[in-house]
């Protein structure tokens, strides 16, 4: 069964008119993902055909606003803006501190964040583990040098497996964990004369690739200043398999 990516958002907090901020849709085999949910993100899956009302898992990689701003969105979409509304249930993923968070998100918004009108399980993710979705799909995760909770996100499907960075800064222990997958989802947020502990330079993340193993790499999360130096061709000078800048609405087979 199908294995794909389809990046929704390759952008970040930074206003843009090509790139909305982080979302990333994962089909594999009867699991629908949705990896982080930035603001933007439902209405590119209506763009580009993405049918968003079938998600079964929706996993937070941290609380960062452009990461996982659009969810009171989501859920409220799920139960009013489909015909019929949803029935079955979403599971939600995110760091330590998720519940609380969406405790907060209820006293804004109202009773229906917690209470969506469909089951809704909310899964609070140690520092590291795996979670069987299925008999063939697993979720795996591990801390990120960004904030104290920050994940990577790792789904396996089929004998594959694809990485995603979430936000992070070069790491030694997240290459190791990254090892020989089949797709490197990297973040890709600022050129080399901006470098910073908690975010990766286009040469940062092809060294990530390299020392992971990767078949491939696909970069996102680009602030404006990146993309003025190719980082596709900067991080390709690090690492010799296939990469690619990705767009909004890019798809990436990863099995048929």
């Amino acid at each position: 069964m199908t294995f794909a990516l389809t990046v929704l958002g390759s952008g970040t907090v930074a206003p843009s008119a090509s790139r909305t901020a982080p979302g990333h849709w994962v089909e594999a085999g009867a699991q629908r993902l949705l990896l982080d949910c930035g603001a933007g993100v439902l209405h590119r899956a209506a763009e580009h055909g993405i049918p968003w009302h079938t998600v079964t898992h929706l996993a937070i990689t941290h609380f960062h606003a452009d990461h996982w701003g659009e969810l009171p969105h989501v859920l409220f979409a799920l139960r009013w803006g489909i015909e019929p509304p949803r029935a079955t249930p979403l599971v939600l993923l995110g760091p330590a501190g998720l519940g609380e968070r969406l405790e907060h998100l209820s006293r804004a918004f109202g009773d229906w964040v917690l209470a969506p009108g469909f089951p809704l399980e909310v899964i609070e993710l140690g520092p590291e583990g795996t979670r069987a979705l299925d008999a063939t799909t697993t979720l795996e995760w591990t801390r990120t040098p960004h904030t104290d909770d920050s994940l990577a996100f790792g789904v396996r499907h089929g004998g594959h497996r694809l990485v995603y960075t979430g936000d992070t800064g070069p790491s030694s222990q997240l290459a190791d964990w990254a090892r020989a997958c089949d797709l490197l989802l990297a973040e890709c947020s600022l050129p080399e004369e901006r470098a910073m502990a908690i975010h990766l330079t286009p040469s940062q993340a092809g060294a990530l690739a390299r020392d992971a193993g990767a078949k491939s790499l696909v970069l996102t999360h680009f602030y404006p200043p990146v993309e003025a130096v190719q980082p596709a061709r900067r991080a390709a000078e690090a690492f010799a398999g296939p990469v690619t800048a990705a767009r909004d609405g890019d798809r990436f087979v990863i099995e048929a």
